[in-house]
């Protein structure tokens, strides 16, 4: 059978990323049509598509010509804006962004976040400690859902019987493991998730506590606090962005490493470190696969003219594997350095809670590496149905046990 055309790949469909590679896709628009035109679809609008390396930073970079103020997904910009537009970081640019962001950088420093750092470790040799004994899991279900989201909540002060709730609505709000599961459900559960932390915001009005909630509560830019909307916008930046990309990169690290039993014995043996092993995952997993900008001053990109009020979208999943950055983009190689993957974006809208993924996946490499010989699957693995998250719903292995390792951590 012959390669598709491009112009047969939607990638606005989520169903185009569902039960196949997109690789060898991406390699041609690397090529051929490094700004490539997806156009109109089942109703939605056309929009760009940059697959570069480096033509991503650079757009990440100009805030001149492109903002992320009229939505940085496409579920948001095919809509034609973002409700939360100057008011939440992430879709916010300018000094009201700048000031936005070091309120929250206080809280998510590596000083502040040592104490739950702490936790994150306790939990997860926890947890995997568990597994191993039991004899097997659904990773994905068990551990790989609980390690986020028990994190974020604690930072937020969510209370632990909401927590579950909590978590099935950061799933349908922004990808469905159910081909049922259509826009309005997503919409219903965003929505739900903005309704719970308004509830919240108005606790903390009331009681003020040492969350990040009641700390967003107390802030001010420019001497005018933070309103409600302020507050909860950012919660449920946080609450999303806190939970899918490091849970959808834990799972895909498993998932990886049953199969690539070389990288594995590396890890195993201590011949990486941890700390680069993490962003080899995060740059393997790419959990999120693209981000998007809409442009606002005419500008041109090998050639191709980006009108205003066109959608520009960055696709990491094409960028962490550009050849033109990355030796063997193809092979995962936990000692690969440099590796200047942009799993967590690039520029002003850098990833504000980086830090705590880091942590959260390295504990979780840390407790593989001491607790079990290694990992294998016992089940199938399908993937999410999303156009802006990748990774797999559910992940059943069985954890070889280390025995040493379990009782030494006894």
């Amino acid at each position: 059978m012959s390669a598709p055309a491009l112009d047969t790949r939607d990638l606005g469909d989520p169903g185009t990323f569902t039960g196949h590679g997109l690789d060898a896709f991406w390699r041609t628009l690397r090529d051929t049509a490094p700004v490539h035109w997806n156009p109109p679809a089942d109703g939605r609008k056309g929009f760009w598509v940059l697959t570069r390396h480096d033509d991503i930073m650079t757009t990440y970079r100009d805030d001149t010509h492109f903002t992320s103020e009229r939505g940085n997904v496409l579920v948001t910009l095919l809509e034609g804006g973002d409700a939360g537009a100057g008011r939440m970081l992430a879709v916010t640019d300018g000094h009201r962004h700048h000031e936005l962001r070091k309120i929250l950088q206080r809280v998510l420093s590596p000083r502040v976040l040592d104490e739950v750092a702490g936790t994150v470790r306790v939990n997860t040799r926890q947890w995997i400690r568990e597994a191993v004994e039991t004899g097997g899991c659904d990773f994905a279900e068990e551990i790989a859902s609980r390690i986020p989201m028990t994190t974020i909540s604690n930072l937020l002060g969510v209370p632990a019987q909401d927590r579950e709730f909590l978590l099935g609505l950061t799933k349908t709000a922004l990808s469905t493991d159910d081909e049922d599961v259509d826009e309005v459900d997503s919409e219903m559960a965003r929505n739900e998730i903005l309704m719970y932390f308004m509830d919240l915001v108005e606790e903390r009005r009331e009681a003020p506590g040492d969350d990040v909630i009641s700390m967003l509560v107390a802030s001010s830019i420019d001497g005018v606090p933070l309103s409600d909307e302020d507050v909860v916008l950012n919660c449920y930046s946080l609450i999303i962005g806190g939970d899918e990309t490091s849970r959808l990169t834990m799972i895909d690290a498993v998932h990886t490493l049953a199969a690539e039993t070389e990288q594995w014995r590396r890890l195993k043996a201590g011949e990486v470190s941890v700390d680069t092993a993490v962003d080899e995952v995060l740059r393997w997993a790419s959990p999120t696969m693209h981000f998007g900008r809409s442009v606002v001053r005419e500008t041109e990109l090998h050639g191709v003219r980006l009108r205003p009020g066109e959608i520009v979208t960055l696709w990491h999943a094409s960028g962490n594997r550009d050849e033109r950055v990355f030796e063997r983009p193809e092979v995962f190689d936990l000692g690969r350095t440099p590796n200047k993957h942009l799993a967590f974006g690039y520029g002003p809208h850098f990833c504000v809670g980086s830090y705590l993924a880091k942590v959260e996946i390295a504990e979780l490499l840390m407790a593989l590496r001491d607790f079990t010989t290694g990992v294998e699957r016992t089940g199938e693995a399908p993937r999410i149905r999303s156009n802006f998250l990748t990774g797999f719903s559910a992940l059943p292995v069985r954890f070889l046990p280390d025995r040493s390792g379990l009782k030494e951590g006894e």
